[in-house]
């Protein structure tokens, strides 16, 4: 029996089948957790008609995720005996972290998910530092763990430091990674360890919320 069951989102300009969304989940399943990969509505449309639509605003977002955690719960109510913990990639996880705050914190279906994971959180859109994206983070209900590259241009470890969130977030630095947790060579470190590292802090955070 797998240790835990986690919903993961694509960020916004790859769909669940991306490189890094693939990597990500192997190295999750290889640590004895289960993996559920969905594409948000517009990504399918993109797939189906070959053009790029821009992603859909939050709440159409938020509605889609929300429907995929009850179509799981439904499905599978007598089948989960594990914990579960949503989260995502860039957008994805901040979508997550949106259903986990105070504004959707009388949503009966949400209350068994343990936490969310966020994997390169989009703190900004790039390079508009004033428009930030806190709220989720500051608002939190249940824990929250942010891997974010130092260096990432929506989110540096300099410009997280400044911000004030939820005693309910805990954020793992990555050494010169970027968004996509990707260092340069001259760090000494590679993309591969930063991807097992991710990962180690999704284990650690599962062991320690279960």
């Amino acid at each position: 029996m797998p240790k835990a069951l986690l919903v993961f989102a694509h960020g916004a300009g790859a769909n669940m089948k991306h490189e890094f969304m693939n990597e990500i989940t192997q190295l999750l399943n290889r640590q004895n957790v289960s993996v559920l990969r969905f594409n948000f509505p517009y990504m399918d449309k993109r797939e189906e008609t070959g053009k790029r639509y821009p992603p859909d605003r939050m709440p159409k977002l938020i509605e889609s995720y929300k429907s995929v955690i009850f179509d799981l719960y439904e499905n599978m109510a007598k089948e989960i005996s594990v914990p579960v913990f949503i989260g995502g990639k860039s957008m994805g996880g901040r979508v997550a972290a949106t259903l986990m705050s105070n504004d959707y914190a009388d949503i009966s279906g949400l209350a068994d998910i343990k936490g969310v994971f966020c994997l390169g959180y989009p703190f900004h859109p790039p390079k508009k530092l004033d428009k930030l994206r806190l709220e989720p983070l500051q608002q939190a209900t249940k824990p929250v763990l942010i891997v974010q590259g130092e260096r990432d241009t929506l989110g540096s470890k300099e410009e997280v430091e400044g911000y004030v969130l939820s005693k309910y977030c805990h954020v793992v630095n990555l050494e010169d990674g970027d968004h996509s947790l990707k260092p340069r060579v001259k760090s000494g470190f590679t993309y591969q360890q930063h991807l097992k590292t991710a990962v180690q802090s999704i284990v650690s955070f599962i062991d320690e919320n279960s």
